[in-house]
């Protein structure tokens, strides 16, 4: 499923009365299976368009599409990957998982068998019945990834969903969903603080300048096509094309939060 954010604008009111301008004349095109990364500044309305996407918000200008139909609020065809896991403590891994598919009315016994392939394809087959208190913070997101892929979304919106682990995790959890998106072949809109993070993941990387946010950078992501296998992350870092690219959005990052200051 492909989706677009057509001259999109985003304002706030404070509660002492002031506009914030969040997003303004933004537009993005991402076409079926591909994975898009955004980064920028903090404030710049990343989060913002990814609320837009899910439905979760209405925009005060312009259209959010999915497949050319305006997006008029939140559908499990379009699924959110947070950045807490938000487990519900009292039920099981499998229960949790099960949770999308139990809303639309799905049979007992399919919503079992399909928790239990998503959390195997995830890497916990054998933790179905765990509570989230008896899983590391690495297994809560994996859960939370399983939720969202058992409900078969053809968009996949991830809110910088692995900040807060530790590296070691962090690289795990990129490969595991790489694999699975192109398995898959999702659509997915991933925001991430981590340059690298993005060169790793995305197909493309979009660069938000700070508040209003637009999109200042639309780079295309090709290093592994030129060596013409799927690399690593750590084979994408040794690469001149890596380095170079890294620098080129790390200075136009950088560049955009001088001119704010």
């Amino acid at each position: 499923m492909s989706f677009s954010l057509e001259r999109i604008s985003q304002r706030y009111l404070t509660d002492s009365g002031e506009i914030v301008h969040a997003v303004e004349d933004t537009t993005i095109e991402v076409d079926t299976g591909q994975f898009v990364c955004v980064v920028g500044p903090s404030g710049c309305g990343k989060t913002t368009l990814l609320k837009i996407l899910a439905g979760f918000l209405e925009p005060t200008g312009g259209v959010a599409r999915a497949n050319g139909v305006p997006i008029k609020g939140p559908s499990w065809e379009r699924g959110v990957v947070f950045q807490a896991a938000n487990l519900y403590p009292w039920l099981t891994a499998r229960k949790n998982v099960e949770l999308g598919l139990k809303f639309r009315g799905v049979a007992a016994d399919i919503r079992a068998s399909t928790a239990e392939a998503c959390l195997d394809l995830v890497g916990l087959g054998g933790f179905e019945d765990k509570k989230p208190y008896e899983l590391s913070g690495g297994m809560q997101q994996r859960t939370q990834i399983a939720r969202v892929l058992a409900n078969d979304p053809e968009i996949i919106l991830m809110d910088e969903p692995f900040g807060a682990l530790d590296a070691l995790t962090r690289e795990r959890l990129q490969m595991d969903l790489l694999k699975i998106s192109r398995e898959r072949r999702k659509t997915v809109f991933f925001i991430t603080h981590s340059v690298e993070e993005a060169i790793i993941l995305g197909d493309r990387v979009l660069v938000m300048s700070p508040r209003p946010g637009r999109v200042v950078l639309d780079e295309k992501v090709e290093i592994s096509k030129k060596y013409g296998r799927l690399l690593d992350g750590k084979e994408l870092r040794s690469t001149p094309e890596f380095t170079q690219l890294r620098d080129q959005i790390s200075d136009t990052i950088y560049a955009g939060q001088a001119s704010a200051d």
